[in-house]
């Protein structure tokens, strides 16, 4: 074997141990996102489902503000079916969103959530939300989209007022053409 060869195959190996490293990678992020998200305390993904079975505790109120904006190139419509509810720490609650496609063709949207003030993220988990999907709608179709969650019984005694807030944004560009959207309509 000469010395082209053995380059070849030393190459060929490294590319190798590379795409393996990288498939790797894709897997660790999910548990990586997560650490982050609980170590900064932002409100990335749904909090554990044996949440939703903790004790209500009836004796405190935290009111929940809800806002909708859109991205600056979202031409949808999208608003929440009320501005505020008052929920009991440990409870299950719930609100809807409207979103109203008024162009003449299909889009499709992403949701990214944001709760405020930021120190309560942790204590609010979503165990459904439109936001864990891409939301297809067709020209002129309405809908309106779920968000179940509970403000955890260990949110701090001071925090009397939260705010969800959703950026819509229209993702419809950045689909191949060949792929559909992640989900028609969702939870």
């Amino acid at each position: 074997m000469d010395d082209a060869q053995r380059a070849n195959r030393r190459l060929v190996t490294r590319l190798l141990m590379l795409v393996v490293a990288m498939f790797a990678f894709g897997f660790a992020l999910v548990p990586l996102y997560d650490v982050m998200c609980k170590a900064l305390g932002i409100n990335g993904k749904t909090g554990d489902p044996y949440r939703e079975t903790q004790q209500v505790d009836e004796s405190r109120q935290v009111r929940v503000q809800f806002v909708a904006t859109n991205h600056a190139d979202m031409v949808w419509g999208f608003y929440p079916v009320a501005a505020e509810i008052v929920v009991h720490p440990g409870a299950v609650s719930e609100m809807r969103f409207v979103a109203e496609n008024p162009t003449e063709r299909v889009m499709t949207a992403q949701a990214v959530p944001s709760i405020a003030p930021s120190t309560a993220a942790a204590y609010f988990h979503k165990t459904e939300c439109f936001c864990f999907t891409q939301q297809r709608l067709q020209p002129g179709e309405r809908i309106e989209m779920p968000v179940r969650f509970i403000v955890d019984r260990e949110l701090p005694g001071d925090v009397k007022h939260l705010t969800l807030a959703y950026t819509l944004f229209d993702v419809t560009a950045r689909l191949p053409p060949s792929v559909g959207p992640v989900a028609a309509h969702g939870g």
